[in-house]
Formats: C-alpha cells, sequence, structure tokens
C-alpha cells in the first residue's frame, strides 16, 4: 500500500473520531457550566475545555472573549480551527476522497451525508437549548461511520492503519478528559464526597459513556480510584486507555504480518503500553495521576509519528 494512501486512511477515521471527541469534550464545558459556580466557574470550565481539546492557544490568539457562546463555536464551527467538529469532518472527507477507491460506499456516503448535513448547520442557529441535541447528532453520525468501517472494509492494511489511527485519537482523547478533571479524582482532606464532586465524576463517566457501564460494573456509587481504574486499565470499557492500546497493538501486528514492515512500532507500542495489564491503579494514584497522564498523551504522540516515519506517510 502506498504511504500517502495509508496515511489518508489513518488520518481520516482519526479526524472522525476526533469530531466525535471534540464533541464530547464540548458537552462536558456545557454540563460543568450548569453545576454551581466553584473557584473559576464557567469561564474556568470552557477554557479547561478548550485547553484539553488543544484549542485554546488558537482561541486566544484570535481574540474572542472566554464565554460559552464563543468557546461553543469555536469548537463546532470555526474553519480555522483544524480540531473543530467542522474542520474535522472535512479534513476526514477530504481524505477519503483522495482514496475514494480505498473504501466502501456504505463507508463514503456515511461520511459524505454527515458533511452535507453538518455544512448546513448556521452556528447562531445551534444555542444553548439544542447543543445537546446537535453533540448527540455528531456522535451518532461518527457512530455511522465507525460501524460502516467495521461492517464493511475488508482486512487488509487500510482497514488496521485506519484502526491505529481511530484508537490512537480515542486513547488521547479519554487522557485528556481525564487530565482536565483529575483533580476532582484525587481524595479530599475531608474524605466526603460533596454534591459538586460527584457531579463531576458524574460528567467525567457521561463525557465517555461510561456512566451506566461503571454502576454496572462496580454497583456502588463514584469512587476515584475505581473511575481512574475504569478509564485508564479496564479492558472491558472500550474508551479506556488500556483497550485502546490493546487494539492498537493488535491491528500493528496485523501489519507486520501483512506489509513485513512495522516491527519497531509494535516494539515501540509494547514498551510504553504493555504494563497496563499489570498496572494496579493504586500506583498510579500514588504516584502522580496527573503526569502519569501527561506521560501517556506524549507516548501516544510519539507512537503516531513513529508510524508515520516507518510508513512512509507523507
Amino acid at each position: 500500500m502506498l504511504g500517502r494512501t495509508a496515511a489518508s486512511l489513518f488520518w481520516m477515521s482519526r479526524y472522525m473520531e476526533r469530531a466525535e471527541n471534540v464533541a464530547r469534550l464540548t458537552e462536558v464545558g456545557y454540563r460543568s457550566a450548569l453545576t454551581p459556580d466553584s473557584g473559576g466557574g464557567h469561564r474556568g470550565d470552557w477554557q479547561s475545555v478548550l485547553q484539553a481539546a488543544g484549542c485554546l492557544r488558537g482561541f486566544e490568539a484570535r481574540g474572542f472573549p472566554l464565554t460559552a457562546d464563543a468557546a461553543r463555536d469555536y469548537l463546532l464551527f470555526d474553519r480555522e480551527n483544524s480540531s473543530s467538529v467542522m474542520s474535522c469532518i472535512e479534513i476526514a472527507r477530504n481524505n477519503a476522497r483522495s482514496v475514494r477507491t480505498a473504501v466502501t460506499r456504505e463507508m463514503w456516503e456515511a461520511l459524505n451525508s454527515t458533511w452535507n448535513e453538518f455544512a448546513a448547520l448556521a452556528p447562531g442557529a445551534v444555542g444553548p437549548a439544542r447543543l445537546p441535541e446537535i453533540l448527540d447528532w455528531i456522535r451518532q453520525r461518527t457512530a455511522l461511520f465507525r460501524g460502516a468501517t467495521i461492517g464493511t472494509l475488508l482486512r487488509d492494511e487500510g482497514y488496521h492503519f485506519s484502526q491505529i489511527g481511530a484508537y490512537l485519537e480515542r486513547a488521547d482523547n479519554t487522557a485528556r478528559i481525564l487530565k482536565m478533571r483529575y483533580s476532582v479524582l484525587l481524595p479530599s482532606s475531608s474524605g466526603e464526597i460533596n454534591d459538586r464532586s460527584a457531579y463531576q465524576w458524574e460528567t467525567i463517566l457521561r463525557s465517555v459513556s461510561a456512566h451506566r457501564s461503571y454502576r454496572h460494573f462496580y454497583q456502588e456509587s463514584y469512587r476515584p480510584h475505581h473511575i481512574a481504574e475504569f478509564l485508564v486499565l479496564r479492558q472491558e470499557m472500550p474508551r479506556s486507555l488500556r483497550h485502546c492500546c490493546d487494539l492498537i497493538c493488535e491491528s500493528l501486528r496485523h501489519l507486520v504480518a501483512l506489509t513485513e514492515g512495522g516491527e519497531s512500532c509494535v516494539t515501540f507500542a509494547d514498551q510504553r503500553f504493555g504494563g497496563l495489564c499489570n498496572m494496579k491503579v493504586e500506583h498510579i494514584m500514588t504516584s502522580g495521576l496527573g503526569a502519569f497522564l501527561d506521560g501517556f498523551i506524549n507516548d501516544t504522540g510519539e507512537l503516531a509519528t513513529a508510524i508515520g516515519e516507518e510508513f512512509h506517510f507523507l
């Protein structure tokens, strides 16, 4: 497979996953802003969301006021923001179009129709009352594309490049959401659970579609260690760091078998992520959850660079 084809499939799936993730981060900001004012208040909530999405510097450079409306429009519709939902869907569509014969009809139709419908939205028409509906729609459309990919794409090199792109992005996003809110997972000096921290914990779980599954798995109320364990180490949780890394490593091994290349990437991934299967959450919390997440985010970025170099992405 040509490097540019591999790159297009990798970034197509990565940007569609990013569109969903930015929608999830926007929901975090929306829900957090509904809680009683505390500390940084609404400005602090949206500043954290923009920072987690990697958009804060660009937002501030444009001179926008740090309001809910400005942050929402920048995250969803701003064409100059390469990580906005609008930009992500457009970039994914352009990548798919450049390798049209490498994607299935179902994948293309899911992606193209999503772009056509979202591009027709007027940012000014998406106010706070309609925002939850739009965010749900984005998640549904990205799920449709993901389902079309899994259900119709031949299990060859293209499929595995697509999977690696999607799961690298997903792992990075889960780590960023945890990083954005990790302070509420730290034990309080009193050891008590107040209403605001409980709501923040619920927001973390809802932002990765893990609220119900957490309660089913642990069958108890929120506990900081359990939330961290569920989103970092539990292989059963489809957006956990371990689950994503397991699938990345699996696809990398398939690429080695199919292309006879990429062994250095497998070694890198095993060295950086292989320890997740034996790691204990107590060790992570004791040594520092924030430092662990920073290291993980850095590792996913280095792995993406290594894959691009190994497979000659243009």
